[in-house]
């Protein structure tokens, strides 16, 4: 049985980071919007019994291995948050190639593994919402085993640190927001310039009429030279774009810090429901209310917003029902109006029930990538995609989350995200083109999605003086 520890709930997740930080691959799942539907739990987890790591070639030993650890009567706690130990990491948007017939984008200058999980023996979790905490250990070792002595063991361990007093460790993760700011560089360079990105979309429109699909979700990329203090830099994205599904991971030289507002997929094993939350139509917010209102209801009655968040809907109704029950996958809420601190979005929850004999692997395999960043149709939005984006995503636009042990999982789209690896920092920003998408405008909007980030774009020859300083080819075609 796995050892439950209650701690102290004024212990945060921020607490857990500057303790515990420094362990072997630290995740942190951290709700920084508790008030919000998706926002009500907190994770954090370290140090892992097992790792795994692989291109999508990979994926089908990856998958069996991830399988054989999986126990459906593993004990769950329901009065505890939902993720009680398991695999947390991350899953790159061209996984996807597993799973269908999907072309690449030119190779990225600083290629990340498709798959990248670790088995987590143990993690701390905080329901915000009830003001409480826990240290669960499950006892799990790197070949799924489960041994009472080694939940104990870990327990006291972890309880031993985060006992003991901080020798060296300031107030980074307190750093105000414009402080943490300082470690990325105002300037940034961008893979398209913004004639070359407007003329993309006018591409994708012509594929559009031409009856080829009937939206598609165009991205660019910013890059930027970073060799501040990440956690600095966490807390500047927590400050400044705070968000229901944000992440941190550190694993091997890859660091992610995430932003994310959007559920992929969440799958209950006990109930067997499955959820999905795709968001479609963005407005940025407004200092002034009543312009920022206006922005608000300007978008809710937007005909073309709402139409590419309902073929998105369509699109993801379809995928779920190739492994839910017939009749059971329901369109909870239609194109509902949120708020978060930098942007209105609309978003649409669609659920279903997963049929006998299939499960979180089957739901991945049928679902991803997420429809909310593809297109629909999804197969040609992605191969037109290929074409004309410069790169491919990485993380950006896969998934980032957790497969309990007893099967069940949820997934954030990794958007608002950063990726920093080899001394570069890198955050793409897109949005859904229609036949009604005016070029301008959808530039405009990767502008806005970057700001949440509190980013903006510029001086080339300063970013490409300093890669080449670093040794890191920048991103052309």
């Amino acid at each position: 049985m796995p050892v439950i520890v209650p701690l102290d709930p004024s212990f945060s997740p921020t607490d857990a980071l500057t303790r515990l930080g420094r362990l072997p691959r630290p995740v942190l799942f951290h709700s920084t919007t508790p008030s919000h539907a998706l926002g009500r739990c907190s994770f954090f987890a370290a140090d892992p019994a097992s790792v795994l790591s692989g291109d999508a070639a990979e994926w089908d030993a990856i998958r069996d291995r991830l399988r054989a650890t999986l126990d459906p009567a593993f004990p769950h706690d329901p009065e505890l948050p939902d993720f009680q130990g398991g695999w947390m990491g991350w899953l790159s948007y061209e996984l996807g190639r597993t799973f269908d017939q999907m072309p690449l984008a030119e190779p990225d200058p600083f290629e990340v593994p498709d798959v990248s999980l670790g088995l987590y023996d143990w993690v701390i979790a905080w329901d915000h919402r009830a003001a409480k905490c826990w240290l669960i250990s499950t006892g799990i070792d790197a070949d799924g085993a489960h041994h009472e002595g080694r939940a104990s063991a870990r327990a006291a361990e972890l309880m031993a640190r985060i006992a003991a007093p901080l020798t060296d460790s300031p107030d980074t993760a307190r750093a105000t927001s414009a402080e943490a700011l300082e470690t990325l560089p105002p300037w940034l360079h961008a893979d398209f310039t913004p004639a070359e990105y407007r003329a993309a979309v006018a591409s994708v429109i012509e594929y559009i009429l031409a009856g080829d699909i009937f939206q598609a979700n165009l991205t660019q990329r910013f890059t930027a030279p970073f060799s501040g203090d990440p956690l600095r830099l966490l807390a500047a994205v927590e400050r400044t774009a705070p968000a229901p599904l944000g992440a941190y991971l550190r694993h091997d030289e890859v660091q992610l810090f995430s932003a994310s507002p959007e559920r992929f997929l969440r799958y209950d094993p006990r109930s067997r429901t499955v959820e999905t939350r795709p968001i479609k139509g963005t407005r940025r917010r407004d200092a002034e209310p009543r312009r920022d209102a206006d922005l608000a209801r300007e978008l809710a009655a937007s005909e073309k917003d709402r139409a590419e968040n309902v073929m998105i809907v369509d699109l993801l109704r379809n995928d779920l029902s190739r492994v839910c029950e017939a009749g059971s996958v329901t369109v909870e809420a239609l194109c509902r109006l949120e708020s978060h601190a930098t942007v209105h979005h609309l978003v649409s929850v669609i659920t279903g029930r997963l049929r006998a004999g299939n499960d979180a692997f089957d739901l991945l395999a049928a679902a991803y990538p997420g429809g909310s960043v593809t297109g629909a149709p999804k197969l040609r939005a992605m191969a037109i995609l290929a074409e004309l984006e410069r790169v491919r995503r990485g993380i950006y636009c896969g998934a980032i989350g957790w497969l309990g042990l007893d099967g069940g999982l949820d997934f954030n789209l990794a958007i608002r995200t950063i990726i920093v690896k080899d001394g570069v920092a890198a955050i793409h920003a897109g949005g859904g083109v229609t036949a009604r998408s005016d070029p301008e405008e959808e530039y405009r909007e990767t502008l806005d999605k970057a700001r949440a980030l509190k980013i903006s774009v510029w001086d080339e020859a300063n970013f490409k003086a300093a890669l080449r300083a670093a040794r890191i080819r920048p991103s052309a075609r």
